[in-house]
């Protein structure tokens, strides 16, 4: 079983105030015609200390945006620049929302309160800063999918319905609209070092640096990395085995995440700011999940390289402080990474003991053949064949004297395994736009934390210390 996250008192921290002046702007939240409260995070609220909130309180904070007690006076629009789809964009930053607070968990590791869709902010350009209610349902259900299935992700904290009629392009309008807040470990994105190489800050850049390494500990580079000792080289290392690791999570289960650009890539590895996602039907590389990604750039089977990617902008980013050689050492270790952690993530959600990399290395490649030749999806995968059951073939070979992993859950003697597919996203929001009815939300979360449950606690995430020795 999954254990349930710890609960701790409200510790407010607000340490983002070391390097606002250079990486954010004081807004103001916009003033909503209402304010009706749709989701609140039960599982997580009492983990930063905010679950003692009344609704009527959590509103207050959370719809309105009054300060929480010692913590940030007003919110900050954090400041960014980054690669989208490949292109450099200087104009971007927070346009429709805002870190509205930071608070320590029980472990002592600092976490951020992060909006969206609460109003317009100076990176805002044309769009009205606002959030659409089916954004914000869509969002609840990728994260507690992706949390189920040992996703280092932000969680959906609160949404609250904002009461305004909105107009997209890409959805029926007018639409409703909500405001979203995000409980995540950071919003310090790759394009927020890139903004500062771009405006040649390097002081400010060194200064981010230092923030982020004493925020978000990790383990020191391998000993025979070059210039190990230096701060931005730490980072680039430490960057480097949580994004192999984001990479390799999103595979196992599955995940599309839509538009993998540097101002979407969290320097803790952290999954965030989806874009129209999706979870595989059957196993695609191919798949693309976002309709204007007309050359499949994220492809499901592209997301590794993608990721690659970013973290050597990362690296780019850096090099006014440390040398390329150091900087290409920690890049370079993204491959090596990468494919242990796709290995032993693999061997977790199936069930199974690691057989050796060699060994682990041939299950993968079966269970890819048996998805691909099956037109099935990995949550079919991996239910029907969990702690090495119903193999045949290449896939019973790489199972063969493979002894499951300790503990047992009903969940596994199901027909059908839990998962996340459009057509039932769709229905549910259809659920909410034509009834009003939010039963089905509630019950699909149930069942996905129920899955999360059986599958027990996931494999720690590279470059991330356990929290007792943080």
């Amino acid at each position: 079983m999954r254990q349930a996250p710890a609960a701790a008192p409200y510790r407010p921290d607000p340490q983002i105030s070391q390097v606002a002046d250079f990486l954010a702007d004081p807004v103001e939240a916009a003033d909503f015609p209402a304010t009706t409260l749709r989701f609140r995070n039960h599982r997580h609220d009492g983990t930063v200390g905010l679950d003692t909130l009344s609704d009527e309180q959590w509103i207050t904070h959370f719809g309105r945006f009054e300060p929480l007690p010692d913590n940030l006076p007003q919110p900050l629009a954090l400041r960014y620049h980054g690669h989208q789809f490949r292109t450099y964009n200087p104009e971007i930053g927070d346009g429709r929302g805002f870190l509205f607070a930071q608070l320590r968990d029980g472990a002592d590791r600092l976490l951020d309160l992060g909006t969206k869709g609460s109003g317009q902010t100076p990176w805002s350009r044309s769009g009205d800063g606002r959030l659409t209610l089916k954004g914000a349902v869509r969002e609840i259900l990728a994260t507690e999918m992706l949390e189920a299935l040992g996703v280092n992700t932000s969680k959906t904290f609160s949404v609250v319905e904002t009461g305004e009629k909105l107009w997209r392009n890409d959805e029926p309008s007018p639409t409703r609209s909500a405001v979203m807040v995000r409980l995540s470990h950071s919003h310090i994105r790759i394009g927020s070092f890139q903004r500062l190489l771009v405006l040649e800050e390097h002081e400010h850049l060194a200064n981010l640096v230092d923030y982020c390494l004493a925020q978000f500990p990790g383990p020191l580079p391998p000993q025979d990395a070059p210039d190990r000792d230096n701060p931005a080289v730490i980072l680039a290392h430490q960057a480097a085995e949580r994004l192999a690791d984001l990479a390799a999570s999103y595979m196992v289960a599955g995940f599309v995440h839509g538009v993998l650009n540097t101002d979407n890539m969290n320097l803790t590895g952290e999954s965030f700011d989806y874009g129209p996602w999706r979870f595989l039907p059957k196993w695609e590389p191919q798949f693309t999940a976002a309709y204007f990604d007309h050359q499949g750039l994220y492809a499901f089977g592209r997301q590794p390289e993608a990721i690659r990617w970013n973290l050597a902008q990362l690296a780019i980013a850096l090099r006014p402080l440390a040398d390329s050689d150091a900087l290409l050492a920690a890049l370079n270790r993204f491959g090596p990474l990468y494919e242990a952690a796709m290995m032993h993530r693999f061997c977790w959600r199936l069930g199974v003991a690691s057989g050796g990399e060699e060994a682990d290395r041939a299950l993968v490649g079966a269970a890819e053949v048996t998805m691909r030749e099956g037109q099935i999806g990995p949550d079919t995968f991996f239910h029907r064949h969990r702690g090495g059951r119903n193999a045949e073939g290449s896939l019973a070979e790489a199972l063969a004297e493979r002894p499951p992993l300790s503990g047992r859950s009903d969940y596994w003697d199901s027909a059908e395994p839990e998962s996340m597919l459009i057509e039932e996203v769709e229905g549910i929001w259809d659920a909410i736009a034509q009834n009003d009815d939010w039963q089905p939300l509630a019950d699909k979360i149930a069942r996905v934390r129920a899955l999360g449950d059986a599958l027990g606690d996931a494999p720690t995430p590279a470059g991330h210390l356990p929290p007792e020795a943080e």
